[in-house]
């Protein structure tokens, strides 16, 4: 694309405006644009198994004559067996998120594809507690829509990612080893 003509004197139209091209409108396409991200995820997944088997086994041997008139009857059944195995076991698990924001992010690169590569990015400071937010992902520039935003459905290699630090973060954070080794010994 050859580059904009420079400004003629006296004038207020320049091709480099953003709003120059009339047949355009303003969606983001270069480096440092600004574009709104719409994050949803909601995942949910299930998971169940249950095994019930069982196994009998039984046998009976004995002796029903011996040679010439000896009588058996005292000496069934030599031997007898019986055994039973059962096996029931079952297993659940389960798991459901639901997010959902939005946040103002900028494109970082343009692929060769004419792809774009976005970053959201938001800090959160309140209360003795820290909070960051970060979404990247690929984006196509026909995904974006004519107010500038992209469903965060739309973003193939969608990373989110949501860390915090501060007096929540603390108090659901397992303790160190030391605590749980005295917790242990003395059983508090």
């Amino acid at each position: 694309m050859p580059p904009p003509d420079a400004r003629t004197t006296g004038s207020l139209w320049s091709a480099a405006n953003a709003l120059g091209d009339l047949s355009s409108d303003y969606r983001a396409r270069n480096v440092n644009d600004t574009i709104i991200v719409q994050v949803s995820v909601q995942t949910t997944a299930a998971q169940s198994g249950a095994v019930n088997s069982s196994r009998t086994f039984s046998t009976q041997s004995g002796i029903t004559g011996l040679v010439g008139d000896i009588a058996t009857k005292g000496m069934n059944p030599l031997f007898n067996a019986n055994s039973a195995t059962a096996l029931k076991g079952s297993g659940q698990t389960s798991s459901n998120t639901t997010f959902s924001t939005s946040l103002t992010g900028q494109i970082i690169a343009i692929l060769a594809n004419g792809n774009m590569v976005i970053e959201a990015e938001r800090q959160i400071a309140m209360n003795n507690q820290h909070e960051d937010l970060i979404v990247r992902g690929i984006v196509r520039p026909g995904d974006i829509s004519s107010a500038n935003t992209i469903p965060s459905a739309a973003l193939s290699n969608l990373e989110i990612e949501m860390k915090g630090k501060g007096i929540i973060s603390d108090s659901v954070r397992p303790p160190n080893a030391l605590t749980r080794a005295v917790l242990w010994l003395f059983g508090f």
